[in-house]
């Protein structure tokens, strides 16, 4: 069964398991300068999409967060878990959110981790992920493969 685990964001961290290998990057969602901000949410479900066809998920984990330091970083987010959920139930996967905390703590010990050590941390493992959000897609996914 194909895994997926989203970071989601404007900016989207992603991990995927075959069964046998990882496979991971990120993809940016951001609204171009002429477009209305729904864009970023139409974007980001035909990115589910195209990776969906190319890999047949069986269920996906998202990162859930419950705190946003700005009310527009908590909007985009809720947006992007409207799209997200709506999208697993509309092709019956699976999926879960998982706390910040478990994630951080799974791979560094520590719930209140930074991303330098998020990322030091995914490093350790063999990774290298282009930046925080794919590091935390990654640690997510670890996770996931372990529970």
């Amino acid at each position: 069964m194909n895994v997926l685990a989203l970071d989601p964001g404007t900016v989207t961290g992603w991990a995927l398991h075959d069964g046998h290998t990882i496979t991971s990057g990120m993809q940016s969602f951001r609204p171009g300068r002429f477009e209305g901000g729904g864009m970023r949410y139409l974007r980001f479900r035909r990115w589910l999409d195209e990776l969906h066809a190319l890999s047949a998920i069986g269920a996906l984990y998202f990162e859930e967060v419950r705190r946003h330091i700005g009310v527009d970083a908590a909007h985009a987010y809720g947006g992007f878990l409207a799209t997200l959920t709506a999208w697993c139930e509309q092709h019956s996967i699976p999926y879960q959110g998982v706390p910040v905390g478990t994630i951080k703590r799974h791979v560094t010990s520590r719930g209140n981790a930074d991303k330098a050590a998020m990322i030091a941390a995914i490093r350790e493992k063999g990774y290298q992920p282009a930046d925080d959000n794919e590091a935390d897609a990654i640690a997510l996914l670890l996770w996931a493969i372990q529970e």
